[in-house]
């Protein structure tokens, strides 16, 4: 378990404070895969390294597996961070090392023989899937591939946790999705505890348990992942889950006053956002025949997060200003939440 308790994190830049964490207060699971998302300068980084003391806490308290981290001497700092690998963006290869030298490396002086050092390079190299490529290297490799062997190399001193640091950023999106699979794997089979820093909601999405929301140094939301989908309360939150779904469209075509978005006097553009429990009632048929209300959905979507579907639509409701307010208060007692967006009458 990782326990942070109000961690700050200053700097001193040119005669000038800069705080870069404020107030953290964070507990991560064992075996949880933990994501906190931020747009650049939120602090996120300097979090998460603040797990393993790659920077050391101004104030607050790291506690890690029972361990306090800012209690230990150097050398057992060096043994506490054998537990604790760490994947990056640009994957911090060695140039002049293979795929397997560059696995082994972190157990070179761990007292293993040669023998079993090879051994445990050609299981590691088996898990990633990266079996003929033990002699190439790094240049010859893929993105993709160098991630995998990043993330073999961290997993050479059997760590129990994994700090992943923009990890799938340089990737294009067919190779992040294998590559956020292997995350997965490593959790599932494994048990290693993953924390994963993005500023992508939908690497959140995908490999998430739980999530936290930085923006100025400080966690302004956390919830499980699910539960941040279907209800977020910032703004900042709002727009991270808006990248991850066309619904959002509709807003731009506001802006650029598209035919689509031009309503008469007795129209509303809705927005409705729907969980597990109600997305797979036929809520617009029966709003369309009850209340004598013309839907013409413009936008929607159904996908799967943790495993559970979260759903939306935006569309125009027309009909009369009484059968429009009843119909959309029949939807938001079905757990729906709905938000106009645009009024014809306003």
């Amino acid at each position: 378990m990782i326990v942070l308790k109000d961690v700050n994190k200053t700097f001193t830049i040119k005669d000038k404070q800069v705080t870069a964490v404020q107030d953290v207060n964070l507990t991560i699971a064992d075996k949880e895969i933990y994501g906190i998302i931020g747009f650049s300068g939120a602090g996120k980084s300097t979090l998460v390294r603040c797990i393993n003391l790659l920077e050391r806490p101004t104030s607050g308290s790291v506690m890690v597996n029972g361990v306090d981290m800012l209690s230990l001497s150097p050398k057992e700092l060096r043994e506490q961070r054998k537990k604790i690998g760490m994947i990056f963006q640009q994957f911090n290869l060695m140039p002049s090392r293979t795929v397997a030298q560059n696995i082994a490396l972190p157990i070179e002086n761990s007292g293993l023989s040669k023998e079993e050092i090879v051994q445990k390079v050609n299981k590691l190299l088996a898990f990633v899937e990266l079996e003929d490529r033990a002699a190439a290297y790094p240049s010859q490799l893929s993105g993709g591939q160098k991630q995998r062997v990043a993330i073999a190399r961290a997993l050479a001193t059997d760590p129990e946790i994994l700090l992943c640091d923009e990890a799938t950023s340089a990737l294009d999106p067919q190779t992040t999705k294998s590559i956020l699979r292997l995350l997965n794997r490593l959790n599932t089979e494994l048990g290693i505890t993953v924390v994963v820093i993005t500023h992508e909601m939908d690497v959140i999405k995908k490999l998430c348990h739980r999530v936290a929301v930085m923006e100025h140094g400080r966690v302004v939301e956390e919830n499980t992942v699910y539960s941040l989908f279907a209800q977020p309360v910032q703004p900042i939150t709002k727009s991270f889950i808006n990248t991850t779904s066309n619904l959002a469209e509709i807003y731009q075509l506001i802006e650029d006053n598209a035919e689509i978005a031009e309503l008469s006097a007795d129209e509303q553009l809705v927005k409705m956002r729907y969980q597990e429990t109600n997305v797979s009632e036929p809520l617009i048929s029966y709003i369309s025949k009850k209340f004598d209300v013309t839907v013409n959905i413009l936008f929607s979507d159904v996908e799967l997060v943790e495993g559970l579907p979260l759903g939306g639509t935006v569309a125009i409701l027309k009909g009369a200003r009484n059968q429009l307010r009843e119909a959309l208060d029949y939807v938001s007692g079905r757990n729906v939440t709905v938000e106009v967006i645009k009024d014809g009458a306003a």
